[in-house]
């Protein structure tokens, strides 16, 4: 299990049975290869949405608005009901109509087992998954009568039912700590589901993507904007679709495409102008991947300071993390350290310490502006908790040390995988009227849902990495701490990871509906995680998948016809 009692002040000094080399003047040599992107995004700085596009917009939104409304009227078709919202949501454009499906996701709930129809699986599964993305603790005993004598799942509700079982394969990742009947579900599902892919009879086109997509990223997991790119493309395949649905979907993704286009124009200019490239050549140039991942935390146009801002912050993370992995001596990083500490400029890495300070100082200038210039000392105090982190993994490479315990390795590594300073700065940018000083306290008081996110970032990128980075990491420690081979440490490992997405899901159903957009900046943080180093580091190695993602969400537009 990963630690619950993680402190605020990581330790900056090596601890006393460290047998200290102090090398002050080696560097670690490391090569990335460089943006696959280079000047590509900066054709978008001008981009603008047209008037015309602004109102068939508008048009089409309220036809949507009209099918949700009249859905919500037919209290004899809750299955349309609950069918039509799941289509907003996969199709991406559930931000459009959050008033509205809350209302009626709500009335469902409180209308309680009245609404379930106990003998139709897909509809029970997908109410459940619907509920509980929604924030509402549905209990998992509705699936009970789906159980046969010996506790397993009954083979009969298989019979010509793909769609029942992919939903309730789609519900069971919702699973929190003791939900056993739905770890079953995952694995009883998972040998159905597969089995029904390599079925030669198999001939609903629509229904077979639905199930390898499925297997391949589940719901739950998957980032909200490529997720959408995705199942556009799916859901125009099922004979039965809405086609004013499908157009709004497609008209939606390529207007906000391209408002994402003109940002991504915008800090790519930003990042040419720092020359990070050539002026801290050992550092990996990641600019456009960096905009990606916080897009996946919020796509929706009303987050674009909040976009900007983290972009930025996430972008100066990644370089500084690099100068204290691969690049600074121990005596040059203590010092930069320091500066960090104080805010007193040192001769040392001006070129980042500028850029950092001047990203800060436009954080403060927008904070200003809103009238929230309290966020900014949660910023700094982040920040500087960070680097604190950053230090000490420096200060073991450097000592040729691998901490004795995983709880002494994540007390420092949790803070280093930087989910910890993302969470609090994802909130930075949002509106005041979503998110109080109070939610900053929560927020940087490390809380569960923080500390499992922040379990996912780091072994998820430990296993990944083993044996391909010049760093200590969670597989080394936990193999000198148990004595064990290098496969029983990932293992164990994975099965943490699974915990703490766990964790991450009790939170989610443990929270008011105000507090669901904080909580679910957190979720989308693991979203992208289980996106970019399932199986590969596709962050430091972004050439190829990481590569055909972007494209597909930031470059290519969809066709309307």
């Amino acid at each position: 299990m990963y630690p619950l009692n993680i402190t605020s002040a990581v330790p900056t000094s090596p601890p006393n049975n460290i047998n200290r080399c102090r090398i002050s003047d080696a560097r670690r040599s490391v090569t990335y290869h460089p943006s696959v992107w280079g000047n590509h995004f900066l054709r978008y700085t001008s981009h603008e949405i047209s008037v015309p596009e602004k109102e068939e917009l508008e048009r089409q939104k309220e036809t949507v608005r009209n099918l949700l409304t009249a859905a919500q009227m037919e209290d004899d078709s809750l299955v349309h009901k609950l069918q039509l919202i799941d289509a907003i949501q996969r199709l991406g454009v559930a931000y459009h109509f959050e008033d509205e499906i809350e209302k009626s996701l709500r009335r469902m709930y409180d209308g309680g087992e009245d609404n379930i129809n106990n003998n139709d699986l897909h509809f029970v599964a997908l109410r459940f998954r619907l509920l509980r993305q929604q924030g509402h603790h549905v209990p998992c005993d509705v699936f009970n009568k789906f159980i046969d004598e010996e506790g397993d799942f009954k083979e009969s509700i298989t019979a010509n039912n793909v769609q029942g079982v992919l939903s309730l394969y789609e519900a069971a990742h919702l699973a929190i700590d003791g939900e056993d009947i739905l770890d079953k579900a995952i694995s009883f599902c998972t040998s159905f589901l597969e089995s029904y892919l390599v079925d030669q009879k198999n001939n609903n086109i629509y229904l077979a993507k639905q199930v390898s997509e499925a297997l391949d990223n589940p719901i739950h997991k998957s980032v909200i904007r490529l997720g959408a790119r995705k199942f556009i493309s799916i859901y125009q395949e099922n004979e039965s679709h809405d086609k004013t649905l499908l157009n709004f979907a497609k008209l939606d993704f390529n207007i906000v495409q391209k408002i994402h286009q003109k940002e991504l124009g915008d800090l790519t200019r930003w990042w040419k102008d720092l020359d990070f490239a050539n002026k801290l050549p050992f550092a990996r140039d990641r600019m456009v991947e960096c905009y990606f991942w916080i897009l996946a935390v919020y796509f929706e146009p009303k987050y674009n300071v909040a976009r900007t801002i983290l972009t930025k912050i996430i972008a100066l993370a990644s370089i500084a993390d690099d100068i204290y992995d691969v690049h600074g001596t121990l005596d040059e990083l203590e010092l930069f350290t320091d500066f960090i500490q104080s805010n007193c400029l040192d001769q040392y890495m001006r070129i980042y310490s500028r850029a950092l300070l001047d990203v800060y100082d436009e954080i403060e200038d927008e904070m200003t502006k809103i009238g929230t210039s309290y966020r900014l000392h949660y910023a700094n105090e982040e920040m500087k908790k960070l680097m604190r982190a950053y230090l000490e993994e420096a200060k073991w490479c450097y000592s040729n040390y691998t901490p004795s315990t995983m709880e002494e390795y994540m007390k420092v590594s949790l803070v280093s995988a930087g989910y910890m300073m993302a969470s609090t700065l994802s909130l930075v940018g949002m509106d005041e009227n979503t998110v109080t000083n109070e939610h900053f306290d929560w927020i940087t008081s490390e809380p569960l849902i923080v500390r499992a996110s922040s379990t996912v970032a780091r072994l998820m990128d430990d296993i990944v990495g083993y044996e391909c980075e010049e760093k200590i990491s969670a597989v080394d420690c936990y193999m000198k701490e148990n004595g064990c081979s290098k496969t029983e440490a990932i293992a164990e490992l994975g099965k943490q990871v699974k915990t703490a997405r766990k964790d991450i899901n009790k939170e989610c159903i443990s929270t008011t509906a105000s507090d669901l957009p904080i909580v679910l900046r957190v979720l989308n943080l693991t979203r992208l995680i289980d996106l970019l180093y399932s199986g590969e580091d596709g962050y430091t190695n972004s050439k190829t998948k990481t590569k055909e993602i972007i494209k597909s969400v930031l470059v290519e537009p969809l066709s309307i016809n």
